[in-house]
C-alpha cells in the first residue's frame, strides 16, 4: 500500500520516547520501517485499529510477547490476539479452518472479527497462555495492516493501555497510560468503532460468542445461525475477553437508571445514550457525557471509552452510565460497561 492509499486519513504522526513529532499526513515509508523494524526486533509498537490502539510485538517471538505482559502488567493466563495482514496468513498460524468460520472470515475480514481456532506450533504458548487454540483477526484499519506487512510477521496485541483499565482510542490515551515507556506509537487519529473486536469459535456443533464487540451478533447469526454464549472465566479464559472486570475506570461505575444509595449526596458523573427532553437527573450531576445526540449505537461505541476517561479525570465519586438497548452494538456497549462496574 503506497502514500496515496492512506492519504485520505487523518494527520498520521509517530510519537517517540517524550515528543510528538508531527507528520504529513500521508504516512512515509521511513515512518512505517521506523515502526516494523522496532516489531522485528523484538520491541513494541503500538498502532491503530479500527477499534481500539493496540500494544503490538511479534507474535512469533516469545521474549517480545513477554514485553506485552509485562508492560500492561496483565497476567499471563489471559491469551491475546494475533493480528494478520491478509486472510490468506490465517493458514499459516492454524490448523484448520472449519466452514461457518471461513464463512465469516469472508464476509467480514478485514474488520473487528477474531476466530479461535486451533494453533499451529509456530505461535508461542506464550501468546495462546498455554492453550492450544489462538484468538486471531485481520484488522480494518490500513495502517494496522501496512504495519503488519511491513512487519512480515503475524502481530499480536492487545489493547495499548495497563491491565484492566479502559481501553484508549486516541493515541494520546496510549501515551498518557505508558510515556517513555513505550517509545513508538504511531497515531492516526480516533478509532472510528471504538471498541474491541467480536470474538467467535466454533466447537464442532455450535459457533460460540466469547465477546461481543464491533460486529453485531445479528450479523454473524444471520450468516451461519445460532451462537451459544460463553461465560466469564477469571481462572482460565478459554479466549481473550472472558475476564469478569476489566475496561474499568478508577471512578466507581454503576449502570442505573436512577441515583443509586451509594451514590447519594456525592459528586457524580453520568454517561447516557442521548440527551432526553426535562431530565431531572442530568440537573443533579455534576457532569454529563452523552454519548450520540441521535441515539446511534454506533456513534455511541465509538465514543464511549473517551466519555469514560473524561469522567475519569473529572474528579468525581462515582460515574452513573444509564443502560442502553442491548441490540446491535448496544450489546457490545452493556458487556464492556457490567465488566468496568465488577468490583
Amino acid at each position: 500500500m503506497g502514500d496515496a492509499a492512506i492519504g485520505s486519513m487523518e494527520t498520521t504522526r509517530t510519537v517517540r520516547a517524550s515528543n510528538y513529532l508531527r507528520m504529513n499526513p500521508l504516512i512515509t515509508d521511513e515512518q512505517f520501517s521506523i515502526a516494523a523494524k522496532e516489531i522485528c526486533r523484538g520491541e513494541l509498537v503500538a498502532f491503530p485499529t479500527e477499534t481500539v490502539y493496540g500494544l503490538g510485538a511479534n507474535a512469533l517471538d516469545s521474549q517480545a510477547v513477554a514485553r506485552v505482559f509485562e508492560l500492561k502488567g496483565r497476567p499471563t493466563f489471559d491469551p491475546l490476539i494475533v493480528h494478520v495482514a491478509d486472510p490468506q496468513q490465517l493458514e499459516s498460524l492454524v490448523t484448520e479452518v472449519p466452514d461457518p468460520i471461513c464463512r465469516l472470515v469472508e464476509k467480514f475480514w478485514p474488520g473487528p472479527l477474531s476466530v479461535v481456532l486451533q494453533k499451529k506450533s509456530i505461535i508461542p504458548d506464550l501468546v495462546t497462555s498455554g492453550l492450544d487454540s489462538v484468538a486471531i483477526r485481520c484488522p480494518g484499519h490500513p495502517v494496522a495492516r501496512e504495519l503488519i506487512k511491513r512487519s512480515g510477521v503475524p502481530i499480536a496485541a492487545p489493547s495499548a493501555n495497563r491491565f484492566g483499565c479502559v481501553s484508549p482510542t486516541t493515541a494520546e490515551h496510549v501515551w498518557e497510560q505508558f510515556g517513555d515507556q513505550l517509545p513508538t506509537i504511531l497515531d492516526s487519529g480516533p478509532c472510528e468503532v471504538g471498541i474491541e473486536s467480536t470474538v467467535v469459535g466454533f466447537d464442532g456443533v455450535s459457533m460460540i460468542l466469547y465477546r461481543p464487540g464491533g460486529v453485531p451478533l445479528e450479523a454473524l447469526e444471520e450468516e451461519v445461525g445460532f451462537f451459544k454464549r460463553a461465560g466469564t472465566d477469571d481462572q482460565s479464559p478459554s479466549s481473550p475477553g472472558q475476564l469478569t472486570q476489566h475496561y474499568a475506570p478508577r471512578t466507581p461505575l454503576i449502570i442505573s437508571c436512577d441515583i443509586p444509595v451509594e451514590f447519594a449526596g456525592k459528586r457524580i458523573g453520568v454517561i447516557a445514550l442521548c440527551p432526553e427532553a426535562e431530565d431531572k437527573l442530568m440537573k443533579e450531576c455534576l457532569a454529563v457525557e452523552f454519548l450520540s445526540k441521535s441515539g446511534c449505537l454506533r456513534e455511541a461505541a465509538s465514543n464511549l471509552f473517551a466519555a469514560m476517561r473524561r469522567l475519569d479525570s473529572a474528579g468525581l465519586d462515582g460515574i452513573l452510565v444509564r443502560p442502553v438497548p442491548e441490540v446491535d452494538l448496544g450489546l457490545a456497549i452493556m458487556d464492556r460497561l457490567r465488566r468496568a462496574s465488577a468490583r
